[in-house]
């Protein structure tokens, strides 16, 4: 008799022992049907309360103003990833001026609220008009459009700095010294070896910083900026009616989660080749 026909035959494996009912799942099951009913409820209450004339009549003005807030979000996203990488630079160098000058400038804009930056920038600027026009830089921050984009560049590239800044870091030692072996400049290895890298591991927080901006653009109708909020507030106010806000509230959401699906089939591309 041979050894395969003395093995014991492979078996299939025992089920899973039942999940005893718990007071947490109970509670976690009343809290997930009270949220059901509740998104029930409003859509519901939109649907019986639908009016194509509203639609009809201020649809124009909610694109508008969607194209305005994609606008602000897309210019300070990028005009703040060419602030960061000087600034993310000046927080890892040697230099104590430039590291100093660096560290405090992410401080304060990751430390005090987007709102008050704008108002300082808004507000503030504009008690400085006579030296403003007498360097002739009245003409752009009299503007509401230039302010909130002067200080949504300025947040977002402190945010972005600090993410650029990690994912440096995070390059292996060994990326540096197999350029520096391979006799590339310092600028080459750079720009080359070591910043790719970290695009890469900074993909996500870039992601989750571009969905904050969208999210925090809705700001700058306090300034009299005409977004997709300040068309909302305009909408609202002519007809009282809180459908306005579900509209825009459906806009934001579908731009976030065009977003994320962009983000995660670019992440998966991008990282194709360290799955195995």
């Amino acid at each position: 008799m041979s050894i395969a026909e003395t093995m014991i035959p492979p078996q299939a494996p025992p089920p899973a022992p039942p999940k005893a009912y718990t007071l947490s799942r109970f509670f976690g099951s009343v809290a997930l049907g009270i949220w059901l009913a509740l998104g029930v409820g409003i859509f519901l209450t939109v649907v019986n309360g639908w009016d194509p004339e509203k639609f009809s009549r201020y649809g124009p003005s909610f694109l508008s103003g969607l194209g305005v807030t994609l606008a602000l979000v897309i210019s300070s996203i990028l005009m703040g990833a060419v602030l960061s990488l000087p600034v993310a630079l000046g927080r890892m160098s040697k230099n104590k001026i430039w590291s100093w000058l660096a560290y405090a400038y992410v401080y304060f804009f990751r430390g005090t609220p987007l709102i008050t930056q704008l108002f300082l920038v808004y507000y503030g600027l504009g008690s400085f008009r006579p030296q403003l026009d007498a360097i002739g830089l009245w003409w752009f921050f009299r503007d509401a459009w230039n302010c909130a984009l002067f200080t949504f560049t300025l947040n977002t590239a402190a945010y972005q700095a600090e993410i650029l800044r990690g994912a440096i870091q995070s390059v292996p030692r060994g990326q540096h010294e197999g350029a520096a072996a391979l006799g590339l400049p310092q600028r080459v290895a750079f720009f080359k070896v070591i910043l790719p890298q970290a695009m890469i591991v900074a993909l996500r927080p870039y992601g989750n910083e571009i969905i904050l901006m969208i999210k925090g653009s809705a700001i700058v109708a306090i300034v009299t900026v005409f977004d997709l909020m300040g068309e909302t507030r305009r909408a609202f106010s002519r007809t009282f009616d809180y459908q306005m806000y579900v509209w825009a509230a459906l806009l934001y959401l579908s731009m976030v989660e065009l977003l994320r699906n962009v983000w995660g089939w670019l992440e998966a591309r991008l990282t194709r080749h360290l799955k195995r």
